[in-house]
């Protein structure tokens, strides 16, 4: 099935590690339930691992960017030139996502799947060259078949690599100016909700940039109305190259059994792709944040998530997910090394 490997079979959570480790929490010297969330976040953790102890001490941060030819719509408050910037800032370790993954001692890769800033070859960053950016979807497709399916296998190697070097959690982050324009595209037509409920000020837009961008969406909305049933071809039609490297990272990580740390609202939107194309990938996926973006909140709603952290976040770049990471190890020590009742002679609640 490898013309639509992301319809494969995802991995099934192991019920027997989940079923013991909600045994083991219900024994630690502890009342039941005072760790809130931290505890069944473990338990999650265990089926999806496949043992009673989980960790997440293998973190594997990917960073996929690319340009959108929509920023000609003067949808965005930054230069298009930024792009190709930031993936000099990333690898160069100026980035936030740069601190916080050596700060969390994460494997961080770049990936540039295609900017409009020419002749970029720069040391640590994988250079894919799908396309010089998206081209503007207000007047067409964004991407066609074949950049769109070369966008989701890009995903797809990042998330391979990932399982190669032992990585216990896929954190996927972005970079794209004009990309809340495409993610907030994205989720109206998949959702059949108003665009000024899911759009907001991206970068720094103030409110007229904001009343303006909605009126792009709209008229991007109207041309590709015919194709809103269509998972993936919305996604071609209105993504971005990065978006669609996302949600190919996410299919083949719950594929392969690779926990997933949603970012913000743009890998969000991602998700909710990639739930629309393979439903089963939903297990694999744990959401960092709740961030300042107004269209994120409805996006975790309809997918049902609740996120980890909530600090009114719209920097992107996986940032948001990394600052969630420390909860994740803490609540697996907290399962894995606290005493049982017995262990400590403890007495146990009454039965």
């Amino acid at each position: 099935m490898t013309e639509t490997w992301w319809l494969n079979p995802c991995k099934a959570s192991d019920a027997s590690a989940y079923q013991h480790a909600l045994a083991r929490q219900q024994q630690l010297t502890k009342p039941a339930g005072s760790l809130g969330r931290l505890e069944a976040l473990a338990v999650q953790l265990a089926g999806l691992q496949g043992r009673v102890k989980p960790a997440m001490e293998q973190v594997w941060i990917a960073i996929f960017a690319g340009d959108h030819g929509v920023v000609a719509e003067g949808v965005s408050a930054y230069p298009q030139a930024v792009t190709g910037q930031m993936l000099h800032n990333f690898v160069a370790g100026g980035a936030a996502i740069s601190v916080l993954a050596q700060q969390l001692a994460a494997q961080l890769e770049v990936i540039d799947l295609g900017t409009v800033t020419p002749s970029l070859n720069l040391p640590g960053v994988r250079h894919l060259n799908i396309a010089a950016g998206t081209a503007n979807f207000v007047n067409g497709p964004a991407m066609t078949e074949a950049q769109g399916r070369l966008a989701l296998l890009a995903g797809r190697d990042s998330a391979r690599r990932a399982l190669a070097s032992g990585a216990q959690l896929f954190i996927g982050g972005e970079m794209g100016i004009g990309n809340t324009t495409a993610a907030s595209a994205l989720a109206c037509a998949l959702l059949d909700c108003p665009v000024s409920d899911l759009t907001g000020p991206g970068t720094g837009l103030d409110a007229q940039g904001v009343s303006h961008k909605v009126t792009v969406i709209e008229r991007a909305l109207a041309v590709h109305a015919a194709q809103r049933g269509d998972a993936l071809h919305t996604l071609f039609n209105l993504g971005g190259l990065e978006i669609a490297a996302l949600v190919g990272a996410y299919l083949a990580c719950a594929q392969d059994g690779i926990v997933v740390l949603v970012d913000g609202f743009i890998c969000s939107v991602a998700a909710l792709v990639a739930t629309r194309l393979n439903p089963a990938c939903r297990e694999w996926l744990v959401f960092g944040h709740r961030g300042a973006e107004p269209g994120h909140r409805h996006v975790l709603h309809c997918l049902d998530a609740q996120p980890l952290l909530e600090l009114g976040l719209r920097l992107g770049e996986g940032s948001g997910a990394a600052l969630a990471v420390p909860l994740l190890r803490l609540a697996c020590a907290l399962h894995g090394q606290m005493a049982t009742f017995a262990e400590a002679a403890v007495a146990d609640r009454p039965a």
